[in-house]
């Protein structure tokens, strides 16, 4: 299942306008222009994972509602079967499962990512992101190019990376073919 731009854009609406926030104030909240947002908001623009993780944060809620208008409700475990969970696809073909779409209370947002190989990818500045908190990404396969800032690292099947996801980092698949990866991103307790 895949959200709709919509919806999400909907229900991001319903929640500003019920905390009688401004655009204004939320976009400076999630750190995009008045116009990127009204854009967001209006479904005209696909949200980037950066954008909904600051919207939820900014909300009080869990991306997940953000993502299906439900709120999880498991709280002592929960199971996500090989190659399902929420599928959500952000970004120049990536595509992310959330992999605890159900648990209630997350102290971090587990995904299941693929980056395509993009050929002229390779060639480019990689696009810098930043969101609160702290983030690991594990490599399953594939080959990977982590930006972080001005540094460069290329990783592997095996090899593992964790960081300061406030600071500017970025990724693209290398050597000819996607890199699949479990990304969890950790809640910044200071938003909480």
């Amino acid at each position: 299942m895949e959200p709709r731009i919509a919806e999400i854009a909907g229900r991001i609406r319903a929640l500003r306008e019920d905390m009688d926030l401004t655009m204004q104030e939320i976009a400076d909240a999630v750190g995009v222009t008045v116009a990127e947002y009204a854009a967001l908001e209006a479904g005209e623009q696909d949200p980037t994972f950066t954008f909904l993780y600051r919207c939820a944060e900014t909300f009080g809620v869990d991306m997940i509602e953000l993502l299906t208008g439900e709120n999880p409700h498991l709280t002592g475990y929960s199971v996500v079967r090989a190659g399902t969970g929420l599928a959500i696809r952000r970004r120049e073909g990536f595509e992310y499962r959330h992999v605890a779409p159900t648990f209630k209370g997350k102290k971090a947002e587990p995904f299941m990512v693929t980056a395509p190989y993009i050929e002229d990818a390779v060639d480019r500045p990689i696009h810098l992101s930043r969101h609160a908190g702290q983030e690991l990404d594990h490599i399953i396969s594939g080959h990977l190019r982590f930006a972080f800032e001005d540094h460069m690292e290329d990783l592997g099947p095996g090899d593992t990376v964790y960081y300061d996801s406030g600071r500017g980092h970025g990724m693209i698949a290398i050597g000819g073919e996607p890199c699949t990866f479990l990304a969890i991103v950790l809640h910044d307790e200071a938003a909480h």
